[in-house]
């Protein structure tokens, strides 16, 4: 029995829900001195409309040379990067 697949609909999809994100400002990206609107989600998680202060998040110690270390797998970068955004 061979079932035929129907393509997905990429334009209908794709187009609602980034129409959605750039209402919302979902991916929005603040810059200092820039104020946060109040009802946005990420005023709210942070109290208020001022961006927390910034830190440094060291995901893998720097070493001169690099030989013999493995720096290509994304594994070891996502926690990290999940913490630091």
């Amino acid at each position: 029995m061979s079932s035929v697949r129907k393509q997905y609909p990429f334009d209908l999809v794709e187009s609602k829900w980034q129409g959605f994100w750039d209402q919302q400002g979902t991916f929005r990206a603040w810059n200092p001195g820039e104020e946060i609107p109040a009802e946005h989600p990420f005023a709210q998680r942070h109290q208020g409309p001022k961006l927390p202060p910034k830190y440094y998040v060291l995901d893998m110690f720097p070493y001169p040379s690099g030989a013999g270390l493995h720096v290509g797998h994304p594994e070891g970068y996502t926690p990290t990067d999940i913490v630091a955004r």
